[in-house]
């Protein structure tokens, strides 16, 4: 009686399928092996800056991938408007009082995923001003992408705080806006000539 058992049970072992955690198998022509899959999915925002395409002439924007990450040059000038710089200039209309103004168009483009809203709001300020007292940094009072026509529709850019350019901007959808320089007609002691430079910085905020 114990052989005969013995005997059963052996046949039993040799005639199941072996699977060993669905990878393999013997007296079988199929195997179901499986894979979990994971991913941590993150929201995202970018905000880059390229050349316009709305103005006569445009000084173009310069990606240099950091620090900073984009320059534009608008050349020569000067408060009177002699120089006609690289790119649009509104001479002053009463010169030795009124400042030119260099300007240009620029684009933006907000791109922003897997957030929880699609409002967003973008502002720009500028963080490191000019050395020169006579400089700064002018913008499109509109906020639009209608070019403007004359150094009245610009406005200093905030320096203590950011203005808003932009709300509820489409995303992937590149917008305009127009930034300048005004050059005053200042006399007096300090730097008013020579090379300068001055930051904005953008900031691009999905709420």
């Amino acid at each position: 009686m114990k052989k005969f058992v013995i005997s059963v049970i052996a046949m039993l072992l040799v005639i199941t399928p072996a699977v060993f955690a669905g990878t393999q198998g013997t007296n079988t022509n199929t195997v179901s092996p499986t894979l979990q899959v994971s991913i941590n999915i993150q929201k995202a925002v970018r905000l880059t800056l390229s050349t316009g395409t709305a103005a006569v002439a445009h000084c173009a924007v310069v990606n240099n991938g950091g620090n900073p990450d984009y320059t534009m040059n608008f050349g020569t000038g000067d408060a009177l408007g002699i120089n006609a710089g690289n790119c649009n200039l509104f001479g002053p209309a009463n010169p030795g009082v009124d400042s030119a103004i260099y300007w240009s168009d620029y684009n933006l483009t907000p791109v922003f995923t897997n957030q929880s809203t699609t409002n967003n709001t973008i502002t720009a300020q500028v963080t490191t001003n000019f050395t020169a007292a006579n400089a700064s940094i002018v913008r499109d009072s509109a906020n639009s992408n209608t070019v403007p026509a004359s150094a009245a529709q610009f406005t200093a850019m905030g320096v203590a705080s950011a203005d808003t350019i932009a709300t509820n901007a489409a995303n992937a959808t590149a917008l305009t806006r127009f930034i300048g320089v005004a050059v005053a007609p200042t006399n007096g002691a300090g730097t008013l000539t020579g090379a300068q430079s001055a930051t904005v910085t953008f900031t691009l905020t999905v709420n």
